[in-house]
């Protein structure tokens, strides 16, 4: 698949980074020679300097086709232009990183095609759902739900005590039908495991299972459930906004920040929640603030260090669900190990985003969900695809990824070894990065 990335900051980096790991054919522009040299020298990808938006370059990034083309510049503008060009000059599919919440608007999605954009990505709203899935399910790190809740995977952190802890996979497997765990997050890697792997204290499960049995696995996991209602939030940025707008109804929000601009805009944003101009990172305000008697605290600012920090504080205190947002990637791993409960990371949840179409999914039912090391995607099953020819034991699926439950007639199952993937199944799988290739080739 030939991919052009127009844009090499946070997103567009991290994005050519990630695909460059997928044998896929990568362009990425940008007009900052430094940037574009340092990924140049160190990843498997293709560099142009030059403006994104110039007719010029995108004819000659485009001139031997183009798949999917991908705008992450920091303007907005910028990047609803550069697709605009870049689908007059041919390219097959566009996707334009937006900052304002109208671009998403049901009403504006023909306009946004007449003009050459296809799809749009709003990274704010991504982790403002992400928030809210936290907020919902609060006994687990991850909680996803595939095709209409049919399936659901969970991330599930094994605290002392919990009756799983010590089991082999393939023991689980025989006295506990109605689960797969489909990865384990261990010491800062996700691994496929096997059935003789055994799951220890501080993994974080990966498990696929259906709705009915919920309450087992939280007995299972050593989880107890509780309900949020009153939630803090430290930063009033644009994900706060979000957040308010997706939960208001459900949940009692408090915003803190520190700058008095914000303050002020707020309540016009947020007319029901309570705003306070204070400094959160302040110790002497947790108490004035009732930060201590919340349920939830999330925190937005800037700064992943100070997100991290305020969350254990946090939780030292009693508060039950924390929620970071931890934009430095090389924080992810250690935020996770940490006892901080749920991290967010934009680059990621937009990652999904594009792994999304890359593998062609249909974009009104399909998921992808994208963590440090590993993807998780539902993809539908075309006649005549690979993995439709034997059964699941006998198709020498590589370590790299395992098939974790499918939909079949509207009904969601989990997949054993027996189980025979048929044409227009809808299978949930569990992939490792620089795997992408490989589940292309079984599903096509």
């Amino acid at each position: 698949m030939k991919i052009v990335i127009a844009g090499a900051g946070e997103v567009g980096s991290h994005l050519a980074k990630l695909l460059s790991n997928e044998d896929q054919d990568i362009l990425l522009i940008d007009d900052n020679d430094e940037k574009l040299a340092l990924l140049d020298a160190n990843y498997n990808i293709m560099t142009m300097a030059g403006n994104p938006t110039s007719f010029m370059n995108l004819r000659n990034a485009l001139r031997d086709g183009c798949d999917l083309f991908i705008a992450v510049t920091p303007s907005e503008s910028s990047n609803v232009v550069a697709c605009s060009i870049a689908k007059t000059l041919g390219a097959a599919t566009t996707v334009a990183r937006i900052a304002h919440y109208g671009y998403m608007a049901p009403e504006n999605t023909e306009p946004m095609k007449q003009m050459g954009v296809d799809r749009v990505i709003y990274p704010e709203y991504l982790a403002a759902q992400e928030i809210i899935t936290a907020l919902e399910h609060p006994w687990t790190r991850y909680w996803f739900e595939f095709h209409n809740g049919q399936i659901i995977l969970a991330g599930i952190r094994l605290r002392p005590g919990a009756p799983l802890i010590g089991m082999q996979l393939k023991e689980f497997a025989s006295t506990n039908h109605q689960f797969h765990v489909a990865a384990i997050k261990r010491n800062n890697e996700s691994i496929i495991p096997r059935g003789d792997d055994r799951m220890e204290e501080g993994d974080i499960l990966y498990v696929t299972f259906t709705r009915e049995h919920t309450d087992t696995l939280k007995e299972l996991t050593g989880k107890t459930d509780f309900r949020v209602r009153r939630v803090v939030i430290m930063g009033g940025d644009k994900i706060a906004v979000r957040v308010y707008n997706l939960g208001h109804e459900r949940f009692r929000f408090k915003i803190i920040d520190s700058n008095r601009d914000v303050c002020h805009m707020l309540p016009s944003k947020c007319p029901d929640a309570e705003i306070i101009m204070a400094d959160a990172r302040d110790p002497e305000m947790w108490t004035e603030t009732g930060i201590d008697n919340a349920d939830a605290f999330i925190a937005l600012t800037g700064s992943a260090e100070t997100n991290i920090l305020a969350c254990m504080a946090a939780k030292d205190m009693g508060v039950k669900r924390t929620v970071a947002e931890v934009e430095n990637l090389q924080f992810i791993s250690l935020a996770e190990g940490m006892n901080i409960g749920k991290v967010i990371n934009k680059k990621l949840l937009a990652s999904s985003s594009i792994f999304q179409l890359m593998l062609d999914a249909d974009a009104s039912s399909a998921k992808c969900l994208a963590l440090t090391d590993a993807e998780v995607a539902e993809l539908e099953v075309r006649p005549g695809s690979r993995i439709t020819h034997a059964p699941v034991k006998d198709l020498n699926l590589p370590r790299s990824m395992t098939l974790a439950a499918l939909i079949r007639d509207g009904h969601g199952m989990l997949i054993g070894g027996n189980t025979h993937i048929q044409a227009g199944d809808r299978v949930l799988v569990f992939f490792l990065q620089g795997a992408i290739h490989k589940v292309e080739r079984l599903f096509s």
